[in-house]
């Protein structure tokens, strides 16, 4: 059974920075590629920052360019997004995923808040 559980969400001031982290199992992690996602209620859900299986290929929406850094441990079956200079644009639920251009799987876990507000 595929399970994602995300982590690390918390309220900060713009300009601050977070770390989020999901461990994930119930499928072969080290396999997959893995993404960030974030959704605003009344919004889409969007994808925020993606990482290839082998940590050599990246992606980032142009809003977090610069800003957020996804990484991954294939040892711990966790992959992370570390958010730096945080905007109030990007408070939202955060989930992760596996899969780079989309989710692999319509299942997604409970996600973490983040809220940047002064």
């Amino acid at each position: 059974q595929v399970q994602f559980v995300e982590a690390g969400g918390n309220l900060v001031q713009p300009g601050g920075s977070l770390t989020l982290s999901c461990a994930a199992s119930g499928f072969t992690f080290r396999a997959y590629a893995m993404s960030w996602y974030r959704q605003v209620p009344g919004n889409e859900r969007e994808l925020v920052a993606s990482i290839n299986s082998l940590s050599s290929t990246f992606y980032y929406v142009d809003s977090v360019q610069g800003r957020f850094t996804i990484s991954r441990d294939n040892g711990k079956n966790t992959v992370y997004l570390q958010m730096n200079n945080l905007k109030p644009e990007d408070t939202a639920v955060y989930n992760c995923n596996a899969g780079y251009w989309g989710p692999k799987w319509d299942y997604w876990g409970q996600g973490t808040q983040v809220t940047v507000s002064s």
